[in-house]
C-alpha cells in the first residue's frame, strides 16, 4: 500500500511538472483581422489606390487611342488594297503589323507581369502593407494571441466571432504610426 501511495504521489508530481512546464494550450489564443476593411481606412492606401488607378487609365487611353490608329489604317488599307501595287501593299500590311505589335509590347510594358502598373503598386502599396503587419504583430503581442487569420483573403475562415475581431485595434496601433480616417469604427 505504502508503494502504490508512492507511485500515485510520482505520477502526480510527474504531471504537475508536465502541466507546469508545457505550454497551456488554452492559453492560445486565436483572433482574425479584415485587412480590407484596415486598408479602406488608411488614406495613405485610397491616394495610392487613386495613383494607381490614374496611370492605369492613363496607359488604357494611350493604348486604345493607338488602337483606334491602327483600326482607321486597316480601314484605310482595306478600302484602297484593290487599287495599290503589290509592293505598296505589302509595305502597308507590315506597318499595320508592325504598330500591332508595338501595341501589344506596350501592353505588356505597362500591365504585363513585372511591368511598369506592378512596379508602381509595389513601390505604392507594399510600404503600408508592411506597416500593416507590424501593427498586427505589435496588437497580437500586446493582447497576448497567437494566430491572427486574415479575414478578407483567407479562404480558410468560415466563421469569426467578432469579439475576436482585432482590426480597429490594429488601426489603433497604425494611428501611432500614420494618419487613419476611423469614422467610429465598423458595425
Amino acid at each position: 500500500m505504502k508503494k502504490s501511495i508512492i507511485q500515485l504521489l510520482s505520477v502526480a508530481v510527474l504531471g504537475f511538472f508536465m502541466l507546469a512546464f508545457m505550454p497551456d494550450a488554452r492559453a492560445q489564443r486565436s483572433a482574425f483581422v479584415d485587412t480590407q476593411y484596415i486598408l479602406n481606412n488608411i488614406p495613405e492606401y485610397a491616394d495610392a489606390q487613386q495613383t494607381l488607378n490614374d496611370l492605369s487609365a492613363k496607359w488604357q487611353k494611350e493604348i486604345a487611342e493607338k488602337h483606334q490608329i491602327v483600326s482607321e489604317m486597316y480601314k484605310k488599307y482595306q478600302a484602297e488594297a484593290i487599287l495599290l501595287p503589290s509592293d505598296v501593299k505589302k509595305k502597308r500590311e507590315e506597318q499595320i503589323v508592325k504598330m500591332n505589335n508595338e501595341i501589344k509590347n506596350l501592353q505588356k510594358k505597362y500591365f504585363g507581369p513585372g511591368g511598369l502598373l506592378f512596379k508602381k503598386r509595389e513601390e505604392l502599396i507594399k510600404p503600408i502593407q508592411e506597416k500593416v503587419y507590424n501593427a498586427i504583430q505589435t496588437v497580437a503581442t500586446a493582447q497576448n494571441i497567437a494566430f491572427v487569420f486574415d479575414k478578407a483573403g483567407s479562404p480558410t475562415l468560415l466563421y469569426g466571432n467578432p469579439k475576436y475581431d482585432i482590426s480597429d485595434a490594429v488601426l489603433d496601433e497604425l494611428g501611432k504610426v500614420m494618419q487613419t480616417n476611423q469614422p467610429g469604427g465598423r458595425k
